[in-house]
């Protein structure tokens, strides 16, 4: 086991290890192929995301309050990415599986709270389809640019500040057994687990984590489609109650995409033995699938985004034949 650094507190002492040692897919056999495959995730994971990010930036009709939580939802994706897939490539294929402790607390903390942005974001778009549908009267009176700005505004002060407190739980134990993380980045769990103290803070707080990150915003989301279904029976015309169907897909689809892969992850682990390569390579896909898969789905399954590329797409095409004439012009 490397080195040990002390840490003391209040008359107590907290043993660290000065570095971790990342096993998690050193083991899975072909692993340079995944390697290759995730490097391939990450880049149209960057490509998609900044694609939209681009077109909400630019289209004046997408400068809504809902095209705010999409062009922040895609931003979280990009960093959450970010924050994972190069760290992973880099310790497994390039043999770099010793990461400093301090280094290990920043990782887990951008890689959590990223994580968590994404849940929080599908939710407030929840919020902004049920006052879409059952307020439409009032919803632009509710749901405004500088509302939405708020909404965000919280989201990230009450992630960041929930985060701080779960990684600085982990200053609270000692590592004198092993440093070894059997995981393919510093996940909290896999970590709290090497304490060789007392870890119920640790404990406590990874319980706070599960309800807050993976329970309590799908059924938040939950409820609202329930109020948005009882809302949609009311409307007489079939015509009206499509459109506001169709509005609600893109959306549904991404929760589903990024909630159901950690649901059942976790209810399987908990009822049956999955071997553990097996397990690294599914929460990994859970963590990196998505982020790729939402810019495609909001590209392709919204009206608006379409429209607004096509309408960019024509604007470039005019301003590149005007440039040609003046050149054209300019020559003669």
């Amino acid at each position: 086991m490397s080195s040990m650094q002390s840490n003391s507190s209040a008359n107590v002492t907290f043993v660290r290890p000065a570095t971790f040692f990342l096993s998690g897919l050193s083991n899975v056999p072909h692993a340079k192929y995944y390697y290759v495959f995730l490097s391939l995730v990450y880049v149209v994971t960057v490509l998609g995301n900044s694609f939209i990010m681009y077109i909400i930036y630019l289209a004046r009709r997408l400068h809504t309050a809902k095209y705010i939580a999409v062009f922040h939802l895609a931003f979280s994706d990009l960093c959450g990415s970010s924050a994972l897939i190069p760290k992973v490539i880099d310790t497994f294929l390039f043999d770099h599986q010793d990461i400093s402790y301090e280094a290990c607390m920043a990782n887990m903390f951008f890689v959590l709270h990223f994580m968590n942005m994404q849940s929080l974001t599908l939710l407030a778009l929840a919020y902004d389809r049920l006052i879409a549908i059952c307020f439409p009267l009032r919803y632009h009176a509710i749901i405004n640019k500088s509302a939405m700005f708020l909404i965000i505004g919280v989201m990230w002060i009450f992630s960041a500040t929930f985060f701080s407190v779960v990684v600085g739980s982990v200053s609270r134990i000692s590592f004198c057994i092993s440093n070894v993380i059997d995981t393919y980045y510093c996940d909290f769990a896999p970590v709290f687990r090497l304490a060789c103290n007392d870890n119920s803070l640790p404990i406590l707080m990874g319980k706070l984590c599960f309800g807050i990150l993976i329970c309590m915003p799908p059924i938040l989301i939950f409820v609202s489609y329930f109020c948005i279904s009882l809302a949609l029976l009311k409307i007489a015309r079939g015509v009206d109650r499509n459109k506001a169907i169709k509005t609600c897909t893109s959306h549904l689809m991404l929760v589903a995409i990024f909630y159901l892969p950690i649901l059942s992850n976790n209810i399987a682990y908990a009822t049956t033995y999955i071997n553990p390569n097996a397990r690294l390579i599914n929460n990994s896909l859970t963590q990196t699938i998505p982020p790729m898969l939402n810019p495609i789905i909001y590209t392709l399954k919204t009206d608006e985004v379409m429209q607004s590329i096509k309408e960019l797409y024509k604007r470039s095409r005019v301003y590149a034949t005007m440039e040609r004439n003046r050149k054209c012009h300019g020559r003669k």
